[in-house]
């Protein structure tokens, strides 16, 4: 890994390099095969990546401002959802920046990838607890990832609009051949990407954005650790919710997502294609970041209430509470009283969900290692059960990702 040079001052958000060097329990290294504290080229890098985001992107966004907006954006989505053999004389910065998506690196295998998202099918609900209760709320407890979501009002505000447009991205992602050039995934994600310009150009130039603590809005550093969230952090939760992973299962969704934040601006060299690579990784993002204050608690407590918000058939009242204690059980499985706590949650729930779901996930998934047909089966009831509570949270409303307007960061 080349080092990339540090901007001085390094952001007040990072960790001393000194601090960074505990020693790694004998069992985990061995597990590992080296150290999880960083050398210093590694340190370096990460700290560096900082203050980098996605150039590509950002400089496309310099372009669409000055070419006019609204007639850039259109052709913008035209490019991505259409192609680029329906924009005969389309602008050549859109046309450099679509190209290189289209000519996707030699280790893309859709056939792996496509693996990876029937087996996130086949674990139903548990995935989405995983990442919701887990991943996301968890994340909450790293103030440095907070700022931009906090300054946005992106999840304190409209947290089950913001929960819902994040699950669509991810239904859209691990559709099979969600992926693929001109499937919705692929859309969506550059979608979403354009939409992370948008808000780092927009809170970079905010007076209330302090870049000597935070560094750039939306670095690589976050949107490293976002990616690892989806793939490394549901993974190692899964086995803990009763799922055993194979290697080729792991395998399968780590390409998955490495093919997915590459689309999303993640540069190659932060891409891993293992859970081991990836776990060492994700700890050294974690030294960017800093202690749970404030925005912890009020991030935390909006996305607990964001169960009360979906929309019910049947008794909607019991349904709403019932699944607003489930996830809270789920979180306090994971986080433990202490981190409740410092998210501002109640410290009186038990984990009483995965404990009394565990002995029979782990029971049905071992059997479907062994049967193929009933695997299939689970997989079709899985994506079922994944794709009803994306209707819950959307009700009525159209299944959309958030469109950039008057009204959003970055308006374009």
């Amino acid at each position: 890994m080349t080092a990339q040079p540090i901007i001085n001052p390094i952001p007040g958000r990072v960790r001393p390099f000194e601090k960074t060097q505990a020693p790694t329990p004998a069992l985990l290294r061995r597990l590992l095969g080296r150290d999880l504290a960083p050398d210093r080229e590694e340190f370096d890098a990460v700290v560096g990546a900082l203050n980098v985001g996605d150039p590509a992107m950002d400089n496309l966004l310099e372009w669409m401002m000055d070419y006019g907006p609204r007639e850039a954006r259109a052709l913008y989505e035209r490019a991505i959802g259409d192609g680029l053999a329906t924009l005969p004389d389309c602008p050549e910065p859109l046309r450099l920046f679509v190209k290189g998506l289209e000519k996707r690196p030699a280790w893309v295998d859709f056939d792996l990838i496509d693996e990876g998202a029937r087996f996130i099918h086949s674990t139903g609900m548990t995935a989405p607890y995983v990442l919701r209760d887990l991943a996301l709320m968890g994340g909450y407890l790293l103030s440095g990832f907070n700022q931009s979501l906090v300054l946005t009002g992106a999840l304190n505000k409209g947290a089950s609009r913001r929960v819902a447009e994040t699950g669509k991205w991810w239904v859209d992602c691990t559709e099979v051949g969600g992926l693929q050039r001109f499937s919705e995934g692929f859309r969506s994600t550059l979608h979403v990407r354009l939409v992370h310009a948008m808000v780092r150009r927009n809170l970079a130039g905010r007076e209330d954005w302090d870049s000597t603590q935070w560094g750039l809005p939306l670095s690589q550093v976050d949107m490293v650790g976002t990616y690892l969230g989806f793939c490394v952090v549901m993974l190692g939760g899964l086995r803990k919710m009763g799922i055993a992973v194979s290697r080729r299962e792991s395998r399968a969704v780590m390409h998955l997502w490495k093919y997915a934040c590459w689309l999303m601006g993640v540069e190659e060299r932060w891409l891993v294609d293992s859970e081991r690579d990836g776990i060492v990784l994700l700890h050294h993002t974690m030294m960017t970041q800093s202690r749970p204050d404030w925005t912890s608690r009020e991030l935390g407590q909006a996305l607990s209430r964001e169960p009360l918000d979906r929309h019910f058939a049947h008794l909607p009242a019991l349904q709403r509470k019932l699944a607003y204690h489930r996830h809270l059980s789920v979180s306090q499985y994971f986080l433990g009283k202490e981190k409740m706590q410092q998210l501002g949650l109640p410290t009186n729930q038990t984990p009483w969900y995965p404990l009394l779901t565990m002995l029979p996930r782990f029971s049905s998934h071992v059997v479907q290692h062994h049967a193929p047909g009933l695997r299939q089966w689970q997989q079709r009831r899985g994506r079922r059960a994944q794709l009803q509570v994306l209707q819950q949270m959307f009700g009525d409303g159209k299944q959309d990702l958030i469109r950039p307007g008057a009204n959003h960061p970055g308006h374009v």
